[in-house]
């Protein structure tokens, strides 16, 4: 599973509306309003590199609101989880 952030700029009168409209694409698992230079942050997950070209270069750019975005792919996923397995190893 592939697992993309994209950071939204969108027209301040259609947030709730332009969020909605992205939540219920395929692939995004969900949208956060949020404060700082960008409006929106959608976490999309999908199968494979061309399913993320779909979803944000083809399907967000059709989403009324969406005026500018910004994609970042995560290689590796970290939390606390992992840091406890990490410490496990080789422990028994």
């Amino acid at each position: 599973m592939i697992t993309t952030i994209v950071l939204i700029k969108a027209d301040p009168r259609r947030i709730p509306d332009t969020a909605t409209t992205l939540a219920g694409i395929e692939g995004v698992r969900e949208v956060y309003s949020v404060s700082g230079e960008w409006d929106l942050v959608a976490i999309v997950r999908v199968t494979s590199y061309e399913s993320i070209a779909d979803v944000v270069t083809r399907q967000f750019a059709e989403v009324q609101g969406v005026e500018r975005t910004q994609t970042l792919t995560a290689f590796r996923t970290y939390g606390k989880g992992d840091l406890e397995q990490a410490w496990d190893i080789g422990v028994e």
